[in-house]
């Protein structure tokens, strides 16, 4: 079976989300650390050999301190990010094992993963070197300047990427060594970079990220219904 490895970007300035003392990953969600929910399914894979946590050079000890229960049951490597999450995850992809062969990038703001999900890009970036989770885009999409409507965009060919972004480790370090152009937002458009494919897998809008106080509610709301087992008739819907 392929090695992979988990990198968690943790080290973003949440500025949307409305809270001057906590970021987003490290608030608590039903009693337990965002970004810990976020992880925690990766921790218990049987594929997954490495786990590496991105946080700010200036949070680093805090977070240590903060979480040190956490971080006792846990075999998670804290690795200081960078300026913009593309430099975040550079600095944890450097620290990747040179045996891993597949390296998938989670938002630590992404706490609804779920097992299934996982299974499902893993497998699906195994056969063709680099997947993302998604979901199609179901509203009327309008491009506006200021507020008013230019035009109605056609939606059947547009998707909502999420993650974890699974790819091939030498195809990302490729991918990183020959990034330029405008800051990539996520690792799939580095990839596309380099002219290969990437995979969708369709997966679930509760896959959600939570970028600001209502999204946060929200979280909350679907925490308790988040599918069990594969069996789970709307885990993809």
């Amino acid at each position: 079976m392929p090695k992979f490895a988990v990198i968690l970007a943790a080290a973003g300035n949440s500025t949307r989300f409305g809270n001057a003392r906590r970021k987003k990953p490290f608030i608590e969600l039903k009693g337990r650390p965002v970004w810990v929910r976020a992880i925690e399914p990766f921790l218990a894979h049987p594929d997954v050999v490495q786990s590496l946590v991105v946080v700010s050079p200036s949070e680093i000890d805090w977070f240590k301190e903060q979480f040190r229960a956490n971080l006792a049951f846990m075999n998670l490597e804290v690795v200081p990010g960078g300026k913009e999450r593309t430099d975040s995850v550079r600095n944890g992809l450097e620290r990747v094992l040179p045996d891993v062969d597949f390296v998938a990038v989670h938002d630590a703001a992404r706490p609804l993963i779920t097992r299934q999900w996982i299974d499902a890009v893993f497998e699906a970036a195994s056969a063709s070197g680099a997947a993302i989770p998604a979901v199609p885009i179901s509203s009327t999409i309008k491009r506006v300047q200021g507020k008013t409507i230019l035009e109605t965009v056609p939606r059947d060919q547009l998707w909502s990427a999420q993650t974890p972004q699974v790819i091939a480790r030498q195809t990302l370090l490729e991918a990183y060594a020959q990034r330029s152009g405008p800051i990539a937002t996520d690792e799939a458009q580095l990839v596309e970079q380099l002219g290969k494919t990437v995979t969708i897998v369709e997966t679930s809008p509760v896959n959600l990220k939570i970028t600001t106080q209502t999204d946060f509610r929200m979280a909350e709301a679907l925490l308790s219904i988040l599918p069990k087992e594969k069996n789970d008739a709307w885990q993809f819907l």
